[in-house]
């Protein structure tokens, strides 16, 4: 009965101090993705439906006109699209899974978006101007095709039926909403050339070079962007901006929502853990009747008593605590490996559950240990 109460203690503790270092985790994560990023850049992109309303795509000429316009105001200005979300890419007799995600950008795209190069270079202008066949890989795509001793840079990959070389490797950023390794980056041009047959939806990035800037210029660049489009001052804006600091601080807020629900559960589960713990308890008392009255017999007084009944219901619980603490720090640094981002020791939730276990332990133990302490010695020693 006793190491089942403290493996409910562990698996309530592991629930708690786990998912709330996972969280801590994801945030550092989210963190560090918008720093590399820049918390001082924006996009420009396709309203999303909402209400029956099909918001026009953000065209390439569009788009065009508009980095032609913001030239000089920002210092970063990129144009993107998305080629194909499903795209496989194929190297010899080795090929990905058909997920990667195919991206025709510009010069300034990489930079902006806050990756770096493992192997290789940049997108020239000429390159972008071109449309030449060249690729950028993305961390997972150069691990699904290439082994550590091959070489990369100049050797050929395919997509569909064209032939890319490829001239650089990003380095790998780890999963997250805010970046992605599973990707190829062709030059815009290319995209637009092969795979677009519809013209696509671009996304418009910008970044400054102060973020004291960043209001103004969101404001500029929707002004521009709206002139282009010809809207009336009446009408709304028919395209959406995202800025990369509240994306951000919206997402946090949203696994801040997490972190109160993971709470609860784990508290309930603690609860219910103490409860059963303050059963096994009575249950000791009535097993170990004759025992406490050998013990008042022999000169134990009540707080004897209650004080060998509380360190034990105490010491259950911290057992049960310590071993869900280390569950949980163990699946916490899982998560962070998974998002490849620095692992947070959660010395506060650490705390907080040998905290938490004291307290239940107390609260489990304080009833069983008056009634053990006001049992009679001479009907103790009758017992049984």
């Amino acid at each position: 009965r006793t190491v089942l109460t403290f493996m409910i203690i562990a698996i309530g503790i592991t629930a708690l101090v786990g998912i709330l270092t996972a969280i801590d985790t994801m945030k550092v994560s989210i963190v560090d993705n918008l720093a590399k990023v820049g918390a001082n850049s924006f996009t420009i992109r396709t309203h999303k439906k909402e209400s029956g309303i099909d918001y026009p795509n953000v065209k390439f000429t569009e788009a065009e006109a508009f980095k032609q316009r913001f030239l000089g105001k920002a210092e970063y200005v990129s144009l993107s699209t998305n080629a194909s979300q499903t795209a496989t890419i194929k190297r010899g007799s080795k090929k990905t899974n058909p997920n990667v995600n195919l991206m025709g950008v510009d010069e300034k795209y990489v930079a902006l978006a806050g990756y770096e190069f493992s192997h290789g270079r940049d997108f020239t202008v000429s390159d972008v101007t071109s449309g030449m066949n060249v690729a950028i890989i993305g961390a997972d795509v150069k691990d699904a095709l290439y082994r550590t001793s091959d070489t990369i840079i100049g050797s050929e990959i395919s997509i569909g039926n064209l032939r890319y070389r490829v001239i650089g490797v990003l380095e790998g950023k780890g999963a997250s909403m805010m970046s992605n390794d599973n990707l190829v980056l062709i030059s815009e041009m290319n995209a637009r050339r092969n795979f677009l047959k519809d013209g696509g939806r671009y996304v418009i990035s910008i970044g400054v070079e102060e973020p004291s800037m960043l209001d103004r210029t969101v404001d500029d660049a929707i002004g521009i962007f709206r002139t282009i489009r010809r809207l009336r001052p009446m009408d709304d804006n028919d395209f959406e901006v995202s800025r990369s600091d509240k994306l951000a601080t919206t997402v946090i807020g949203e696994l801040s929502r997490v972190t109160v629900a993971a709470t609860m559960i784990g508290l309930i589960t603690l609860l219910g853990a103490g409860i059963g713990l303050m059963n096994i308890m009575l249950v000791s008392v009535s097993e170990r009747t004759r025992e406490i009255g050998i013990s008042k017999a022999i000169g134990a007084r009540r707080k004897n008593i209650i004080l060998q009944f509380l360190v034990e219901s105490v010491v259950i619980c911290q057992i049960g605590g310590l071993v869900g603490i280390v569950l949980g720090v163990l699946a916490g640094f899982g998560v962070a490996m998974i998002f490849k981002t620095t692992f947070v020791m959660p010395w506060l939730w650490i705390a907080s559950g040998f905290g938490f276990c004291f307290i239940i332990g107390l609260a489990a133990g304080i009833y069983p240990a008056i009634k053990a302490s006001k049992l009679d010695p001479i009907e103790a020693l009758r017992y049984e």
